[in-house]
Parts: C-alpha cells; sequence; structure tokens
C-alpha cells in the first residue's frame, strides 16, 4: 500500500489547530517538527533527549506531518484541508509561511521512519528509557535503563504523567516491596518498580492491547519472572495489599475509589496518583484525605500533578 505524505511548514500557534484539522481528514497521528525543540530550555533537566539531528527540523516555525492512504479521494481531500487551514486566519490565527509538500512513501518507509524521532530519555535521577533499535550506554554504575519500543503502542514513557510517576517510585520503593500499578498502560511503571528492587509487581489493565503490550515490554526488560501483567478493572484483581500502589490515570476515576485504594495500601504504605491536571489538584487531594491518606508531597510538572500519599501505621 502506498502513503502520501503531508507536510504542512507553519506556525507555533498554529500547531493545534491544523493538527485538528488533519486529524479529522483521517490522519492517525502527526508529526511535530518544531524549531524551537533544538534551543529550547527546560524547567526541568529531567525529559531532555540525548541526541536531536538539526536536519530533521525546520530552520524555523513548525513542520507538521500526517500520512494519509493513496486513494481516488486523495486530491479532495488534500484541497480540503488546504481549505480549512487558510481559513484558520479568519480566527486571526497566524498560519505562517502555509507551504504544504505531499510525497509518497512506501508502506515498509514509513513504519520505520518514524523511528529517528525517539531518542534515550533521562527521566530521572536513576531512570532513563531507550527504544528497543537505540544503542546506549549507561552513564553512571546506577543508572536503571528502561527498554521499550513505542511503536507497539502507548508511546515512549516521556509524558510528564509518566516521568513523575517514575520519580514517584524511586523515591517510594523499597527492596523487597511489593507494588501494584493500576493502568498499566506500557507497563513502564511495573517495570519501574521491579528494576528499584520490588520482590513483586502486580500490574493490571482493563484494555486487552495494553495488556498485550505490558507483558511484551516486560519480557523485553528481563523482570518477568516478578513481574505480574492481568487484565482487571481498577482494583478487582488485587488479592494481597501493596507497600506501594500507582495509579497513572484520569483524575475523575482516582476520585471514584479513593475509599478501595485505602484498603489495599499496606499501614505505612504509599499510594502514587498521578494523570491529574492541575485543575482537578485540589479535588483528588481532599478524595484522598477523606479516605485517610496523609499527602506527603505534590509535584507538578507542566499542566501535570502527580500527588505521593501516605496510609498512617
Amino acid at each position: 500500500m502506498k502513503w502520501s505524505e503531508l507536510a504542512i511548514h507553519t506556525t507555533n500557534e498554529a500547531v493545534e489547530p491544523v493538527s485538528n484539522i488533519l486529524h479529522e481528514a483521517g490522519a492517525s497521528g502527526v508529526v511535530i517538527e518544531d524549531a524551537e525543540d533544538l534551543t529550547k530550555e527546560r524547567e526541568y533537566k529531567f525529559g531532555e533527549i540525548y541526541s536531536l539531528n538539526p536536519d530533521d527540523f525546520p530552520k524555523e516555525g513548525v513542520i507538521l506531518k500526517a500520512y494519509l492512504p493513496v486513494n481516488s479521494f486523495l486530491g479532495e481531500t488534500v484541497e480540503a484541508i488546504k481549505l480549512a487551514i487558510n481559513n484558520l486566519v479568519s480566527y486571526d490565527i497566524n498560519i505562517g509561511a502555509n507551504v504544504v509538500t505531499i510525497s509518497e512513501v512506501n508502506e515498509e518507509e514509513w513504519a520505520t521512519a518514524w523511528k529517528k524521532y525517539y531518542h534515550p530519555v533521562k527521566i530521572s535521577q536513576r531512570f532513563t528509557i531507550v527504544p528497543t533499535w537505540e544503542t546506549y550506554e549507561p552513564v553512571s554504575s546506577d543508572e536503571l535503563i528502561i527498554e521499550l519500543d513505542p511503536g507497539m503502542a502507548f508511546g515512549t514513557g516521556t509524558h510528564p504523567t509518566t516521568v513523575m510517576s517514575l520519580q514517584a517510585l524511586e523515591k517510594t520503593v523499597k527492596p523487597g516491596q511489593r507494588v501494584i500499578d493500576v493502568g498499566t498502560g506500557s507497563g513502564v511503571l511495573a517495570i519501574g518498580a521491579a528494576l528499584l528492587g520490588a520482590s513483586h509487581v502486580h500490574a493490571l489493565d482493563l484494555d486487552d492491547i495494553a495488556v498485550t503490550a505490558a507483558k511484551i515490554n516486560v519480557k523485553l526488560n528481563k523482570v518477568q519472572d516478578r513481574t505480574t501483567v492481568v487484565q482487571g478493572n481498577l482494583l478487582d484483581t488485587i488479592k494481597e495489599p501493596g507497600d506501594v500502589v500507582v495509579a497513572n490515570i484520569l483524575a475523575e476515576i482516582i476520585i471514584s475509589f479513593t475509599d478501595d485504594a485505602f484498603q489495599v495500601v499496606k499501614p505505612g504504605g504509599h499510594y502514587i496518583t498521578s494523570g491529574i491536571i492541575s485543575a482537578k489538584k485540589n479535588d483528588v487531594k481532599e478524595a484522598l484525605e477523606a479516605s485517610g491518606f496523609v499527602v506527603e508531597d505534590i509535584m507538578m510538572m507542566e499542566d501535570w500533578v502527580t500527588i505521593i500519599s501516605k496510609k498512617p501505621e
């Protein structure tokens, strides 16, 4: 099958609306090549990508790339996209150069071309996430390497909620402890807990695709001997309490089962909640405290919040 690569040279201001136009036109994903990524000073030292090739980025502005199947409707689809982008001007959105180019790629080339955008990323004091195809040498003796294949689903593990969850695990997990990972997704938090020395990690997710991906990643990181991945809804599959429970899911869901979570955390144990947008921070904090938890730390990155709370002994 042949695919058409649609590249649009625009501005930072137009990234979100243009991305939305591309999604509505049938693009399942959008690649963002932002010139500012090469020089941006980030608020946090973690999350830095180790190597960015300037040749992959425009000299200025942003290039958005989307892939559409080559079919009889392609011409009409491209014209509709161009019209919708031009119409953004009526909303006082600066679309910049607005240069649109189209090129054809084979499915085999497309399936691997995206890999150039993923590189090893340092997540915390000890954790570094490395794509499976990259060769990476640890820079310190206590560094913990998590290998992930972003092509399988669930991204690269570098979203702020995942980054803060790993940092929170690093603060709380002690060797020999039992950890429960609710809504494991790619399995990255379960893997991190196992690498920190947890004696057993019980990871669960309602999505069977997530369960499959997590099992593959767990085996890839050689922690399958102490990590169990199962399909389950919230805490339904929990048979034993955990020293540390982590839930990187939506704030509304976290709020809905704080009482149940209190029951599965051992006295003196920790409950890490993430996936919380800043507007919901106080709602989650109040729900945790109402269930009996004591909030020990509130971490913030960009517009996201992670809360570390403790169950009194």
